[in-house]
């Protein structure tokens, strides 16, 4: 089923995803890449056109806006997407493809032609026949994971500020830099936000309201080898990358990875191997949805470099964890009024709400962490980061339609 939302949700997303916008986490700046800027000026752009107020790109890369409420004494309800795509595929050279009215089969790529994307391996496809699928041309991601997101927030925006005669209270926008990479969420941007609440629209499927996500850690390893000429280092040299691989070979392999695990389980995720011989250096991020299973999880990464230690004194290894996120679950079960709110406006438009753990995070993360209480709504991307990636115009619409909701049914409290 078509709504009046769908020409405009096609044609910004196939424009959004045009634009190169990947982070970059082994960039020191803020944002990480320049090149999210240019998405993030064309956003202060159409804002300013649309007439929103309070329109302004941040000193730490965040755009944000108002939509000013038309109801006085609403709770004031923020919109968060982000603008930057996942570095681990190529997102430079985006091609949008839209694949009007699919017909139920597999999908191929032009740039790609030994890709194929079909029911048997993203079963949910097979529900949308019938519907606009959106996809890349096969040599990149789509980049729907957040630039659906950022669409649906545009779309709806410019809705309300187009029909003033619907009620809602004050609705503040903010687009964010370096989510992929766990940067997104400045220590500024709550306060400079003023929501009593917000949501983030970066989940999947219709339906979903995501309340819970993992806690996250990132772990870096550094190995400090013996350096030696290598025609006489016989008794002399300690090679790091041997070193290096055999903490990588001491850790689970069949269990605590993110290919043996699902549902409610951790990980630890090696990341990164970089260096020589003589130095390298090991990443890792570690997942769980508990602090002590996170804990637990850091504290064996500690305990086999450790050991690895142990069997080449004259190397030195060192182990450094960095908090990342932390489960909103927290924060939002001591007042699940905001996704109370959510669960309503999906009823409203006509689905039921369904709330399941995210095995991952969202800045809405970091923001109810914060203070800023921010459940997770879906915008329909499936199969995210890789090339396979595509989202449906009409999931997309349904997101609006969610947002629509929250924004009258936060009036009406």
């Amino acid at each position: 089923m078509r709504s009046d939302f769908d020409h405009e949700l096609e044609e910004r997303l196939v424009r959004y995803a045009a634009i190169d916008s990947q982070s970059d986490a082994d960039s020191p700046t803020s944002p990480s890449t320049e090149i999210q800027l240019d998405m993030s000026r064309l956003l202060v752009t159409e804002l300013e056109t649309m007439g929103a107020a309070d329109v302004q790109l941040t000193e730490y890369g965040v755009v944000l806006a108002t939509v000013p409420a038309t109801v006085e004494g609403a709770p004031v309800m923020g919109w968060c997407a982000h603008v930057d795509t996942a570095p681990q595929f190529n997102a430079t050279g985006v091609k949008p493809v839209v694949h009007r009215g699919y017909n139920g089969g597999d999908i191929t790529f032009a740039d790609a032609p030994d890709l194929k994307l079909s029911p048997e391996s993203s079963p949910y496809l097979e529900q949308k026949q019938g519907e606009d699928i959106i996809t890349a041309s096969g040599l990149t991601l789509l980049g729907g994971d957040d630039k659906a997101g950022v669409a649906i927030i545009m779309t709806a925006a410019r809705h309300l500020l187009e029909n003033p005669e619907i009620p809602h209270g004050k609705i503040r926008l903010a687009f964010t830099p370096d989510e992929e990479i766990g940067r997104g969420v400045d220590a500024r941007l709550p306060a400079d936000m003023g929501c009593d609440f917000a949501y983030t629209f970066d989940g999947s499927k219709p339906g979903e309201v995501e309340f819970e996500t993992f806690s996250a850690d990132g772990a870096r390893v550094t190995v400090t080898g013996v350096s030696a000429h290598p025609g006489w280092a016989k008794d002399k040299m300690v090679n790091a990358l041997h070193l290096a691989a055999k903490i990588l070979m001491t850790l689970p392999h069949v269990t605590l990875t993110p290919e043996t695990t699902d549902g409610r389980d951790g990980f630890i995720h090696a990341v990164g191997c970089r260096g020589g011989s003589s130095e390298a250096e090991l990443t890792f991020i570690i997942r769980d949805f508990e602090r002590d299973g996170l804990a637990a999880k850091g504290d064996l990464l500690r305990k086999v470099c450790e050991t690895v230690q142990l069997s080449e004194p004259r190397a030195k290894i060192t182990c450094e964890i960095t908090p990342q996120y932390r489960n909103m679950r927290y924060w939002l079960e001591e007042d699940m009024t905001p996704v109370d709110l959510a669960h309503r406006a999906v009823r409203a438009a006509g689905m039921e709400p369904v709330s399941v753990p995210i095995r991952g995070g969202t800045d809405g993360s970091r923001l109810t962490e914060m203070g800023l209480p921010c459940p997770n709504i879906f915008t329909g991307m499936q199969e995210i980061h890789g090339p396979l990636e595509w989202i449906s115009v009409q999931d997309m619409a349904k997101a609006v339609a969610v947002a629509l909701e929250l924004a009258k049914g936060a009036a009406e409290r």
